[in-house]
């Protein structure tokens, strides 16, 4: 099996080494100056108290010559166009994408170009970091990757996965309900940043104020109810999970958004994360009023990243 992933960043880079060291054949689709970084290191990971390096095959923007069977997309929300042209020569008749971005908004570009067929949903629970020197800290012990056609059938693409990834480490799992998997880990998502962006704190710090618990608890609600109009609420394990998450005094966690900020990002993830959801809430005539302040929050964010910039 011939797997291109796009980028070598906290996670396709985290994926994409535990599918090569599993013996899969695996390249990866960077630029120049990541390229130049994973020849001089290799591809470098720190996971659960050990360093894993290993050399990897690199591809460069226009240097696709033929088809892979699967494509991992793992870019930023707000590069998808760029990374869409870029993988577009690595899609040949029977290839499929398996991107691993949260919320939805992207499976319309990416139906559109590639055709729903070849789009799988994927859902990855991982918390992993691009250090400044190109090595990747996988923070959590968290290491959960379902994938799965939307149609919710198992099909050979999807069952040919499972199977790269049952040689790896990776708790990996082929469903057939990914879009609800989806919809659980965009409620949880959103909610999580929503809550530790807008009042820029982790989820303990926010807890330990006078009314964190009860704009959390408002902002958890506001998710779940766009989540549940759409005919998706999120089911009970989904729930406890987001719970423990989101509900822990002692909580150190942050939504990544939330980390970007922290670290002077360029641009956040605020449309396909936030403003989509609240889009989606009008559609059905629900209001989100802290999401959306949340959503204003991180526009003015991003606003002030690109004059800067």
């Amino acid at each position: 099996m011939r797997i291109l992933v796009l980028g070598a960043g906290a996670i396709g880079g985290y994926y994409g080494l535990r599918l090569a060291e599993a013996g899969l054949d695996v390249h990866f689709l960077v630029r120049p100056g990541r390229a130049a970084q994973l020849a001089r290191d290799g591809l470098v990971v720190h996971t659960k108290g050990e360093e894993r390096r290993r050399q990897v095959p690199v591809l460069l923007a226009g240097a696709v010559d033929r088809p892979f069977d699967t494509v991992l997309l793992t870019c930023k929300a707000y590069d998808l166009a760029a990374a869409i042209d870029a993988i577009a020569p690595a899609m040949g008749a029977a290839s499929t994408v398996l991107p691993l971005l949260n919320g939805l908004a992207h499976f319309d570009a990416l139906d559109a170009r590639f055709g729903a067929g070849r789009v799988l949903g994927g859902v990855a629970y991982i918390a992993t970091t691009l250090e400044r020197d190109g090595t990747i800290r996988h923070a959590s012990p968290l290491d959960t990757i379902l994938f799965g056609d939307r149609s919710g059938r198992l099909t050979p693409p999807v069952e040919a996965l499972a199977a790269a990834f049952a040689a790896t480490p990776v708790a990996a799992r082929a469903s057939t309900e990914i879009t609800q998997d989806l919809w659980e880990k965009w409620a949880m998502l959103a909610a999580g940043a929503a809550i530790t962006c807008l009042l820029r704190g982790t989820i303990g710090e926010v807890l330990a104020t006078a009314d964190g618990a009860a704009v959390a608890a408002r902002l958890i609600a506001e998710v779940r109810a766009i989540a549940a109009a759409h005919g998706h609420a999120p089911r009970l394990a989904a729930l406890a999970q987001a719970d423990r998450t989101l509900g822990d005094p002692k909580s150190g966690w942050a939504a990544s958004m939330m980390r970007d900020i922290q670290q002077g990002a360029p641009r956040l993830e605020a449309d396909h994360v936030i403003g989509d959801l609240i889009r989606r809430g009008r559609q059905l005539g629900l209001a989100a009023p802290l999401l959306e302040a949340a959503y204003a929050q991180l526009q003015v964010y991003n606003a002030r990243a690109e004059l800067a910039a």
